[in-house]
């Protein structure tokens, strides 16, 4: 059977209708007529006047109806105006939540977008999380104002980790060393001071770290100093004068 040249598709969604737009060119991948078909999106649909007047579009461009409405009284306000109008239609969502419904024993939530919501959340922890490794030790202080939090402090004070814990927790974050007898970068003096956190330690619990972490990487004795007592307590009173 040869499909119509302008043949269309109107999904209804009372949310984004992303879900539906993807099942539904999925399926016309099977049928190789893809190109051949409009898919029109219709978001936030939410009343039965915004029902009506999509049904009333579809009726006269004898379009397929195809549909993803949380709400159980309006998917069979929709139901029903679609055979009214005998535009062909199909609910996406109705039966799997039936199916869920018994299943769990308890009735869905029906609140719309929840799935746009997690997505959005969880690109906002990806945006989060690729800014903080991109600015992790300094790096790229051009843009330290779009940090969310600044973590500053000398070497091995847990700069990088932290950064890590937090960036997955949907906080962008930037980390900048301090080092001794050089000048602080600065754009750390000109960025908004209460996203900075000043992260300091005692210098004897610092002075094991950095032992410990010069034996894993297996420095000499040009080192040593890195993990002197002296040498981290000179360190820490020098970032504690400029915290």
């Amino acid at each position: 059977m040869t499909p119509k040249k302008h043949s269309t598709i109107i999904i209804m969604s009372d949310g984004t209708g992303e879900t539906a737009t993807q099942v539904a060119k999925a399926a016309l991948l099977q049928f190789g007529v893809q190109e051949n078909v409009q898919v029109i999106r219709t978001k936030n649909v939410r009343t039965p006047e915004q029902v009506e007047a999509i049904i009333e579009e579809a009726r006269e461009l004898e379009a397929l109806l195809l549909y993803t409405v949380v709400s159980q009284k309006l998917r069979e306000f929709i139901r029903i105006t679609a055979e009214e109008n005998r535009v062909p239609h199909l609910d996406l969502f109705g039966p799997i939540l039936k199916v869920l419904t018994a299943y769990f024993e308890r009735k869905p939530i029906s609140k719309p977008g929840l799935l746009h919501q997690v997505n959005e959340g969880y690109f906002k922890k990806i945006d989060a999380v690729e800014f903080t490794v991109k600015h992790d030790d300094g790096k790229h202080l051009e843009d330290l104002d779009d940090a969310d939090i600044i973590l500053v402090g000398v070497s091995r004070t847990s700069k990088t980790p932290l950064s890590m814990y937090l960036g997955h927790k949907g906080w962008k974050v930037a980390n900048v060393p301090l080092v001794l007898n050089i000048e602080p970068p600065k754009e750390l003096f000109k960025t908004n001071q209460d996203k900075i956190v000043a992260l300091t330690i005692d210098p004897e619990a610092l002075a094991d770290i950095r032992k410990e972490r010069m034996k894993r990487l297996g420095h000499g004795l040009d080192s040593r100093e890195y993990a002197d007592i002296s040498h981290v307590g000179t360190e820490i009173e020098y970032s504690n004068q400029i915290f």
